[in-house]
């Protein structure tokens, strides 16, 4: 008799999750009030991708506006909503965006609970300024009562075992068992989830999760927002969702998710993306895997040390 091979579910069949083809502002019409408990995203820059037109940065902040009236308006009381932006570049000027759309955020009633920087050390080179090396992102609520579960992203203590030297608690544990805060600094470092940094590298094209997108944004960083701002069947949404990473780090870690997009070759990639993921093909880069360092054999060996830090992700 033939045994039956075992099924393997890498998405509970339980959790809902769509990719919508569409105007951001127009699907988000259609939604109802209060549904998701996350909105993630990385917005269009106004930098001449592809998938984008440049204007100026009035009329560019003018129109985000109205979709992020639509966003604050589809978000839950207990909701976080995660803005990850970089920098507009006008004529070699820098416009810092997360500083213009902070005044936005909180004419609409959003409390900023962090802003978190995303330090990475591979991207394009400058030559006319220092080379840009982050990007932020930042963190807001719609209430005081939000959903946070920082239990779930705690880092290990660099020292684990030491214990309080006097007053009432001598002898006791000085730090929390399951691990310290991982601060609001998330850095490219050797041997990040051993430090307390959140070790997050940039998709490029030495990256496992690179696919055809200009702009991709890495699972890790979404999975870390979803495991500490949602709770397990919370509803996540990604509004530029491009090849759907907001989408796979939401039903990976059993949460319900929508992302919308424009671009009909976008949705394609994440759609397979999504049934690569079912059947466990995705490739993804672990949420705790350390960085790469070269070895006196590789290539590179005779570089200057802090071309070493540089992020070499072999997949």
């Amino acid at each position: 008799m033939k045994v039956k091979e075992p099924i393997f579910h890498y998405v509970s069949p339980d959790i809902y999750y769509q990719i919508k083809k569409g105007d951001s502002l127009t699907v988000l019409k259609k939604i109802e009030d209060g549904k998701f408990d996350l909105i993630l995203t990385s917005p269009p820059y106004n930098i001449g991708k592809s998938y984008e037109t440049k204007t100026s940065i009035e009329r560019y902040l003018e129109t985000q506006e109205e979709i992020i009236d639509q966003l604050v308006r589809t978000l839950s009381d207990q909701g976080n909503l995660c803005w990850q932006v970089g920098n507009y570049v006008d004529k070699g000027e820098i416009f810092p965006l997360d500083i213009f759309y902070y005044e936005i955020f909180k004419k609409h009633g959003l409390k900023l609970r962090n802003r978190i920087v995303w330090h990475f050390g591979h991207g394009l080179h400058a030559s006319k300024r220092f080379s840009g090396r982050y990007e932020t992102m930042l963190w807001f609520s719609k209430t005081d009562d939000y959903i946070f579960n920082l239990d779930s992203v705690r880092v290990p203590s660099k020292y684990p075992g030491k214990l309080h030297f006097k007053g009432p608690k001598k002898g006791q544990p000085s730090g929390n068992p399951l691990g310290k805060n991982p601060s609001d600094i998330w850095e490219i470092v050797q041997q990040d989830w051993d430090t307390g940094m959140w070790n997050i590298p940039n998709v490029k094209s030495n990256h496992p999760e690179k696919v055809d997108h200009p702009c991709q944004f890495p699972i890790e960083l979404v999975e870390r927002c979803v495991l500490a701002l949602t709770n397990k069947n919370s509803w996540v949404l990604d509004p530029f969702s491009g090849v759907g990473s907001t989408v796979l780090g939401a039903i990976k870690n059993n949460r319900n998710a929508i992302g919308i997009e424009k671009e009909e070759a976008y949705c394609k990639i994440a759609k397979q993306r999504i049934e690569d993921l079912k059947e466990g093909r995705l490739k993804v880069r672990p949420i705790n895997k350390p960085i790469h360092k070269p070895t006196g054999s590789d290539k590179v060996s005779q570089v200057p040390e802090a071309w070493m830090k540089i992020n070499f992700v072999n997949g």
